[in-house]
């Protein structure tokens, strides 16, 4: 009465790998057969994530902003979109890049 579940997992893990003709290969499969190294696929998979969150971020923010003449926003009602704004904040700032202005002492006009 003994399980042979090892035959089983290995069974369905090949089912899910087969690939149907004519069907497109999911991105992440194309990642797996490009890049062998599993830490490399994460970091590609997790640039493409913040990469993600910038470009959601920058779109809400710029809508804020824009008026579109099908969408009509309340008089006098503004937004408050600090939330995204940190998210958009935080999300340069793991890319390195930073939003505000850094002035210097050399910058500075001599007084």
């Amino acid at each position: 009465m003994g399980c042979n579940c090892n035959e089983t997992y290995t069974k369905n893990s090949m089912e899910e790998d087969k690939v149907i003709k004519g069907q497109p290969k999911s991105f992440l499969k194309k990642l797996k057969e490009n890049v062998d190294d599993h830490d490399e696929q994460m970091q590609i998979l997790g640039a493409m994530v913040r990469l993600g969150v910038v470009i959601w971020s920058g779109f809400i923010i710029t809508l804020n902003y824009v008026e579109l003449p099908m969408v009509r926003k309340p008089l006098g009602a503004s937004s408050d979109i600090t939330f995204v704004a940190s998210i958009f904040t935080g999300a340069l700032a793991t890319f390195g890049l930073s939003t505000g202005n850094k002035k210097s002492k050399e910058d500075k006009p001599k007084q």
